[in-house]
């Protein structure tokens, strides 16, 4: 085969690269470029559609049917409209995202039902904030299988509606989930489960009765190595005859009448250490109630203080631990800041995480976990 200087590779000049098709461009709804087949109209407060609207609900599960037409939320109506199947005649997407963003969570809420839209999801609002269909499933096809609450990163946890939130939600068969909205317009989703705890898979050694000395705010004891406290996972060893226990070690020996107290010739009751102890721990209470909960259950829980949360506790006889645990009263708020960072640093180390709300009942276990929708 001849070979011209000006086609060293005939093959290729008999066959040019033809340049891609240009893939058409769709806009944001900008006046005269709206490609929309359903008219809506907004009266201020609230997007409805005619009848050619139904197609919307019946096809896809957008909106509540409303006479012959349609409602549609805010939500939904805004969606519709960025994805140019509805017109709002004197609306482009910008104006009325302007309009409907006066409301103070329009846009974390939008944000959130957008992206569940985006995965697939039939998303309609209430009881909280949105319910979530199964994929593949809608209104009258289907059943919801999440209730989501939407939050800001600066929002507070308020401890006692969430847990009468969630209990409605189990009562419902649905799973309640969280949707965070951080300043960057971010989403994290967190499950959020009440934990009934279940006995730990090994039982814990009977305890003997032991006598404490008091020593600042904790008590030393004087037994060997390998006693049967420290094989329940009590105390600090700080020689090999005498064992330290924490405040809240203490705590629950004493009300268990396992541990008698004493300072010099004085029995301290456990209430009496109580107020002594809590005079530099204004936590103790809720830790201890949280604590003795865990023990009765055969769990072994430490101090968390390298976690950053109240304890750690094993199950059984694992040797690394299972759940990261903090106290808090039930009527408390925590940032949901706080919270994300609890729960990234549980996962981190490969751990659940709970809180402990405790409250005149008992304590109530309150896990949280970021899930992928």
């Amino acid at each position: 085969m001849c070979v011209s200087p000006e086609h060293p590779f005939p093959f290729l000049a008999l066959h040019p690269r033809r340049p891609a098709p240009a893939l058409p461009r769709r806009d944001y709804n900008l006046p005269g470029t709206i490609d929309s087949y359903v008219l809506a109209k907004f009266d201020g407060t609230t997007v409805r559609t005619g009848k050619d609207g139904r197609s919307l609900y019946d096809q896809s599960g957008y909106g509540r049917p409303d006479g012959e037409g349609l409602r549609l939320s805010p939500q939904e109506a805004l969606y519709l409209l960025h994805r140019q199947k509805i017109a709002v005649p004197g609306y482009t997407f910008d104006s009325l995202f302007a309009a409907l963003a006066d409301q103070p969570t329009f846009m974390r809420s939008f944000l959130v039902y957008r992206d569940l839209r985006e995965r697939g999801y039939v998303v309609q609002t209430g009881p909280h904030d949105f319910r979530v269909f199964r994929r593949g499933e809608k209104p009258g096809k289907g059943e919801s299988l999440y209730l989501v609450r939407v939050l800001s990163e600066r929002d507070p946890i308020r401890f006692e509606k969430l847990i009468e939130e969630v209990i409605a939600s189990r009562n419902m068969r649905k799973q309640y989930v969280l949707a965070v909205v951080d300043d960057e317009e971010e989403l994290t989703y967190y499950e959020i489960k009440l934990q009934k705890l279940a006995d730990a898979c090994s039982a814990l050694p009977a305890l003997g009765r032991h006598n404490a000395v008091l020593v600042g705010k904790s008590a030393m004891v004087r037994t060997p190595a390998g006693s049967d406290l420290e094989q329940a996972g009590y105390g600090k060893r700080l020689d090999p005859e005498r064992l330290i226990l924490s405040p809240v070690e203490l705590l629950c020996l004493m009300e268990k009448g396992t541990v008698t107290l004493t300072r010099g010739k004085e029995t301290i009751a456990p209430q009496a250490f109580l107020e002594m102890a809590g005079e530099t721990d204004n936590e103790l209470a809720g830790k201890i109630a949280v604590y003795s909960e865990l023990r009765s259950h055969d769990y072994t829980p430490r101090t968390g203080y390298k976690f950053g949360h109240h304890f750690r506790v094993y199950c059984g006889k694992n040797v690394h631990s299972d759940l990261l645990v903090h106290a808090v009263e039930k009527e408390a708020a925590l940032p949901m800041s706080v919270i994300s960072r609890s729960v990234r640093m549980a996962h981190s180390v490969k751990k659940k995480m709970f809180f402990g709300a405790v409250h005149s009942s008992g304590i109530q276990f309150v896990e949280f976990a970021r899930i992928k929708l």
